[in-house]
C-alpha cells in the first residue's frame, strides 16, 4: 500500500477554528437567553439549547474526524450548519411572535454587534477572536429584542464561516479525501491489480494447447522449449512427472 494512503492528516485543533469559537459564543448565549426569556418547562427551551449545542459539538467532532475521513468531517460540519439554521428560525419566531423588531443587516445596531467580534475575518485566528464575555451584557442585561438580535447576528457570522469551511472541505474531499477514502482507493486499486493478473493468467492458460497424456506413466504432458542441444529453441511435449519420468514427444 502506498505511503500516501496510510498517512493521517493533521486533525483536531477545533478550538482554533473561528467557526467553533463563534458557535461556542452562540451556545453560551443561547443558554443564558433561554434562561431569561423562554419557559424552562417548554419544548422550545430544550430545542433551542440543543440546536446551539449541536452547532458547536458537530464542528468539534468533524475536526476530530478529519484525520481519517474527509467525508465524515464534511457531513458533521453540514450538520452543524443545519443546527444553527434551525436555531436562527427559533430566534426569528421569538421576535415575530412577540411583536419585536428583527434588525436588518445594515441596521446601526447590527453593525455595532458585528464590529464587536475583533477582526473576525481569519477562520483560525484565536488571538483576535471575541469571547462570550464581550457579548454578555447584550444577552444577559439588555431587553429581549436586543438579546435575540445579538444572537441572530452571531449565528449569521457562524454560518458565514461554516459556509467557507464547507466549500474548502468539498474541494479537499474531491482532490484526495482523508485516510479512509485513500485507503478505500488503495484497496480498489489492489483488487483491480489482482483481477488483471488473474485475467492474464487465464488468457495464457486458454491460449496454450492441451497436452497429451504421457505414454509411459499416464501423467499429463506440458509444452516445453529445449534450452540446449541441437534442437535448442524448439518445442516438445515433456512429462509433467519429470524428473521421475523423462518421456518426451514431438509437438
Amino acid at each position: 500500500m502506498s505511503d500516501h494512503a496510510s498517512a493521517l492528516r493533521p486533525h483536531g485543533g477545533y478550538r482554533r477554528l473561528r467557526s467553533f469559537q463563534v458557535a461556542e459564543i452562540v451556545y453560551d448565549g443561547t443558554v443564558a437567553f433561554c434562561g431569561r426569556f423562554v419557559d424552562k418547562r417548554s419544548r422550545t427551551h430544550d430545542q433551542m439549547v440543543q440546536a446551539a449545542r449541536s452547532g458547536r459539538q458537530n464542528i468539534a467532532e468533524g475536526s476530530r474526524a478529519s484525520a481519517t475521513s474527509s467525508q465524515t468531517e464534511l457531513r458533521l460540519v453540514n450538520v452543524a450548519r443545519a443546527s444553527l439554521d434551525e436555531l436562527l428560525l427559533d430566534y426569528e419566531d421569538f421576535l415575530r411572535q412577540r411583536g419585536l423588531s428583527l434588525w436588518g443587516k445594515d441596521d446601526p445596531r447590527t453593525l455595532e454587534v458585528r464590529a464587536m467580534r475583533g477582526d473576525g475575518s481569519d477562520q483560525t485566528d484565536r488571538s483576535a477572536a471575541a469571547t462570550y464575555d464581550r457579548y454578555r451584557p447584550l444577552v444577559e442585561k439588555a431587553p429581549a429584542e436586543t438579546a435575540a438580535n445579538t444572537l441572530i447576528c452571531l449565528i449569521h457570522q457562524a454560518n458565514y464561516l461554516l459556509d467557507r469551511q464547507i466549500r474548502g472541505l468539498e474541494r479537499q474531499f474531491i482532490s484526495g479525501g482523508g485516510f479512509s477514502e485513500r485507503l478505500a482507493a488503495a484497496r480498489l486499486e489492489e483488487r483491480r491489480r489482482r483481477a488483471d493478473a488473474r485475467s492474464d493468467q487465464s488468457e495464457r492458460s486458454e491460449s496454450a494447447p492441451a497436452g497429451p497424456s504421457c505414454p509411459a506413466c499416464g501423467e499429463p504432458m506440458v509444452l516445453r522449449t529445449a534450452r540446449k542441444g541441437p534442437r535448442v529453441g524448439s518445442q516438445f511435449w515433456g512429462c509433467s512427472g519429470y524428473p521421475e519420468c523423462a518421456t518426451t514427444l514431438p509437438v
